[in-house]
């Protein structure tokens, strides 16, 4: 397959040259999207054969995007720069998609990881997002925020990418699952990274589990109407038993009873909106996919003839 491998950088001088020289000596294309790094990151990714292009904007989430739209192979595959990933592991991600079987393969970090790899709250704050993922979507992924996946043209070039930040990786696993296309997760090992950690885990994390609920109106709507819905109920029912309260202390209160009917019947008009939103865009995906297997059907028969 033509591959390209995409590095986003920033001050990364210490493991850059080690990671690209182990996709280079594979044989595969290295594109690096350098964020204005204040060290010799871009000398040395030159030094070891990668093409080397300043981002034109901040943040990892626009450096992706921005990658996106200058690679055209067939494949591409994206992975952090701070030596965290191993390159000859590349072949684990590309198996699935040589065979057919995904469009987007995600390396599991958590298969494998070195001792120091994470950090006590690192590793506890992913674990609690991933399994919000996991309640949120309904889809069985242990490792949404890996930075080591593969991903086919159609995937790349069809995703719509908003996130400026490290919600990236969030953002790509329901762009690519909302679109209806195949996403599996492969074991891959993890390292301690060279370098300081850019990542702040609170704020960040804020920001994930932010954009991991905001995400649920492209990918789910019948779950982000459920949660409304259900916390308009909850409201109803707190003061619909402190007007009950009262009332058998012979208190009597007219508007909270109104306001109580109010948010009982606001609760389950959102979750029946939220049926109708879900059939309709489940409708839609299915429909998308169905159009992707015909698509395919017709491209090999061509092929064959």
């Amino acid at each position: 397959m033509d591959v390209t491998v995409v590095i986003p950088t920033l001050n990364e001088e210490e493991a850059i040259g080690e990671v690209v020289e182990g996709f280079v000596r594979q044989g595969f294309k290295v594109l690096v999207i350098d964020g204005n790094s204040k060290d010799r990151t871009r000398e040395i990714a030159r030094q070891m054969g990668a093409e080397v292009v300043v981002q034109t904007g901040k943040g990892k989430g626009q450096a992706v995007a921005e990658a996106f739209e200058i690679v055209n192979s067939e494949v591409l595959v994206l992975v952090d720069g701070d030596g965290s990933y191993l390159p000859e592991e590349v072949t684990k991600l590309l198996e699935p998609i040589n065979r057919g079987l995904a469009d987007h393969v995600v390396g599991n970090r958590f298969a494998n990881y070195e001792k120091g790899a994470f950090t006590r709250l690192n590793l506890v704050g992913n674990k609690i997002l991933n399994f919000f993922f996991r309640f949120a979507y309904g889809i069985e992924l242990r490792d949404i925020l890996s930075g080591y996946r593969a991903l086919k043209r159609e995937v790349y070039k069809n995703v719509e990418l908003k996130k400026a930040g490290f919600e990236i990786e969030t953002e790509l696993t329901v762009e690519t699952i909302a679109k209806g296309f195949r996403i599996l997760e492969i074991p891959i090992t993890y390292r301690k990274r060279g370098g300081k950690t850019k990542l702040n885990p609170l704020m960040d994390g804020f920001r994930i589990g932010k954009t991991i609920y905001e995400l649920m109106s492209r990918y789910s709507p019948a779950r982000y109407l459920y949660i409304i819905g259900l916390i308009f109920i909850f409201a109803g029912i707190l003061s619909g038993g402190y007007v009950v309260y009262q009332w058998f202390h012979r208190i009597t209160h007219y508007l909270m009873a109104i306001l109580t009917s109010l948010f009982i019947i606001t609760g389950v008009q959102l979750i029946m909106f939220g049926l109708i939103a879900d059939f309709i865009f489940r409708s839609n995906v299915e429909f998308r996919k169905e159009l992707r297997r015909i698509r395919e059907a017709m491209e090999f028969e061509r092929k064959g003839d």
